[in-house]
Formats: C-alpha cells, sequence, structure tokens
C-alpha cells in the first residue's frame, strides 16, 4: 500500500518547484489579505483549483502531453476564429466566447498550446531541423499571435508570443537571424505604429511622460512609481501602505499588486520575491537541462522562460519601464485563469521531471 501511495502521489510531485510555488502562493496570501482581504476566500477555491489541474498532469506522461499538442493547438485556433466572429464585447475588446453554461477565454489554452505544438513539431524533424522548418513554426506561432492581438489583447499576445519565440529559440534558431529579426523588428515600428488602437498608442506615449495625462492614462504609472518610491528599503509594513489602504493603486489585488509588495515591504521583500523566482526557474531549467527528448527539453525550457515573461513584464510595467500591458504578477496577482494556466505549466515540469528515462519516438 505504501508503495502504491508513493507511486500515485509523491512520486509524480517534484518538492522543489512545489515549496518554491506554495511560497509564492503563501506570499500573495499575505500581500491579498491587506491589498483585498474580501478576495481571500475566491482565491482560496482558485488555488485549490490550480492545485488539482497541477496533480492530474503530473501524473501524465510526456507522450501523452506529445500527442495533446495538435488537437489542442487546432482547437485553440479553431475557438480564437470563433471569438473574432461571435465573440461578447465587453470594455471594447472582444476576448470572451459564451458557450451556454459558462464564457471561456480561449486566449488563455495558447499559452500551453503553442509551446507543446511547437515541441511537438521540432520533435518530428528532429534528425534534420532545416530553416524552412523555423518558417513553418513561426506561421503556427503568428496565426494565434495575430488573432488574440486583434481581440485587442496585447498582454496575452506577448505571452504567447513569447512562449512560442523560446521553443523556437531552444530549437537551435541561429543568433545571427534573431539580431537581424530584432533590427528588422526596430525598424517597423513606424509601418506598425498606425495599426495599433488609440488606447495602445496612448500607453506607450504615456510610458515616457506619465505626467501628460495625470488623471487618466498616466494615473496607473504615477501611482504605483509612488508607491515603490516609498517603500523604501524596508517598506512601510503590512496594512500600513498609504496608497494601498487609501485605493490610490488601481486594480491593486491583480495587475499591480507588486506596487502593494513594494510599499510595504520595501526593497528588501522585493528582493525576497526576485530571489524565490529565481529558485523557480533554476529548478525549471534543470528539469529541462535533464530531459531525454526533445519535446520535452524545448517544452520544459518554454514554461520554465514563461515564468520569467510573466514576472519581468509585470514588474517592468508596474515600474514605469514597460508600457502597461495588463499581464499578471505570476503566484501573486488575484485570478483562477492565469492561476490554473501558471500551475498547469508546473505539472507539465513534474510529468517531465518524473520520466527522466522516456525512450524518444
Amino acid at each position: 500500500m505504501i508503495r502504491r501511495f508513493w507511486a500515485a502521489v509523491i512520486r509524480p510531485i517534484d518538492m522543489p518547484l512545489l515549496a518554491t510555488a506554495a511560497t509564492l502562493i503563501g506570499i500573495a496570501f499575505v500581500v491579498l489579505a491587506s491589498a483585498s482581504p474580501d478576495r481571500l476566500a475566491s482565491q482560496a477555491v482558485n488555488i485549490t483549483v490550480a492545485l488539482v489541474v497541477m496533480r492530474v498532469v503530473a501524473q501524465m506522461s510526456p507522450q501523452r502531453l506529445m500527442h495533446a499538442a495538435l488537437p489542442l493547438y487546432l482547437t485553440g485556433v479553431a475557438l480564437l476564429i470563433a471569438v473574432a466572429l461571435f465573440g461578447d464585447v465587453s470594455k471594447g475588446a472582444r476576448r470572451w466566447l459564451n458557450i451556454g453554461v459558462t464564457r471561456i477565454q480561449p486566449s488563455e489554452i495558447m499559452k500551453i498550446a503553442m509551446p507543446l505544438m511547437l515541441a511537438w513539431y521540432f520533435q518530428k524533424r528532429e534528425i534534420a531541423i532545416r530553416f524552412h522548418d523555423y518558417l513553418v513554426a513561426a506561421a503556427l506561432l503568428l496565426v494565434p499571435v495575430g488573432l488574440i492581438a486583434k481581440q485587442p489583447d496585447l498582454g496575452t499576445a506577448i505571452l504567447v508570443l513569447s512562449s512560442g519565440f523560446y521553443v523556437i529559440f531552444f530549437a537551435g534558431l541561429s543568433w545571427k537571424f534573431i539580431i537581424g529579426l530584432g533590427v528588422a523588428g526596430l525598424g517597423a515600428i513606424p509601418l506598425v505604429w498606425p495599426l495599433l488602437h488609440d488606447y495602445q498608442r496612448a500607453r506607450v506615449l504615456t510610458l515616457f511622460d506619465p505626467e501628460s495625462d495625470p488623471l487618466g492614462k498616466g494615473f496607473h504609472i504615477i501611482q504605483s512609481t509612488i508607491a515603490i518610491g516609498s517603500g523604501g528599503l524596508f517598506g512601510k509594513g503590512w496594512g500600513q501602505g498609504t496608497q494601498t489602504q487609501l485605493e490610490f493603486i488601481p486594480e491593486r489585488h491583480t495587475d499591480f499588486i507588486f506596487a502593494v509588495v513594494s510599499e510595504e515591504w520595501g526593497l528588501l521583500g522585493n528582493l525576497v520575491l526576485l530571489v524565490i523566482y529565481l529558485l523557480l526557474i533554476a529548478r525549471g531549467l534543470t528539469i529541462a537541462a535533464n530531459a531525454p527528448t526533445l519535446f520535452t527539453r524545448l517544452l520544459a525550457g518554454a514554461i520554465t522562460l514563461m515564468f520569467f515573461t510573466y514576472a519581468f513584464v509585470n514588474m517592468g510595467m508596474v515600474s514605469g519601464i514597460l508600457p502597461v500591458v495588463g499581464v499578471p504578477l505570476p503566484f501573486i496577482s488575484y485570478g483562477g485563469t492565469a492561476l490554473v494556466t501558471l500551475f498547469l505549466g508546473i505539472g507539465i515540469l513534474m510529468s517531465i521531471h518524473k520520466n527522466p528515462m522516456l525512450v524518444q519516438k
């Protein structure tokens, strides 16, 4: 019985991963109790659902994940097309699809489906990956990214784009091509600028001069940077942040919760948070380095760096060095959908870790 319990329950769980994720969740509860205590109960439900998803996925073999890659990708793209045609419009964005009993946001599916699909694609071509394979992978990536950006949902589009790019990069894309692509991207800015929505252009302009509209577009950045600066070295203490408690920080329980951490726990609290994220990323990259197949290496590496992208983009936008794009702080921000996606990624890493002798197929 003990052996069966170990094989079924304990063995699939990677304790370093679980410990770092659990530490972040613990921090999230402490911060949320100050920023928005009325949401603690619902966040506990979200965490429970996310942990169940993690546990189920951790039990799955990488072969099953690979078999699910193409159907999941095609389903995600089909749902994104359905959103473009029939989706519900809310606050000027068409991101949700009403399926009768509930509404779903198909773009969230692509955060996991995209790296799964591209890792599967390169696994099938492992013997001889040619340049045209990278072009096909880029096309597979840009189709859902374009559909998501059109909703518009720039934050999710960035996350999906980055998760797919990481797979292509780990598959061996040349640095020369990456640098050339970056230069071309910078050169294309004048062409892309007129295609952006008015609010997207306003966010970029506000990044450089938030004082130009202090009570409008610049309000988020101004208040969050005030909170970060006022925290000092050690912070004002739990529940003592004036920007937080007087509700000057907008979306203080979701996208701007990092400002709450900074105000109440200061630079020291931020450094602790960064160390925990680095431990999580280091463990994920270790799993990727030890993975037995190209598919599992690419998938584990992309998912790990997806955590990095979440944290980097969120901290950057809250600190005023990146435009506000609506990306949550991983494992800390309130919300169910993003939390389930993140723990789904943790579950995939655990699945890869528990199959160290997987035979390539």
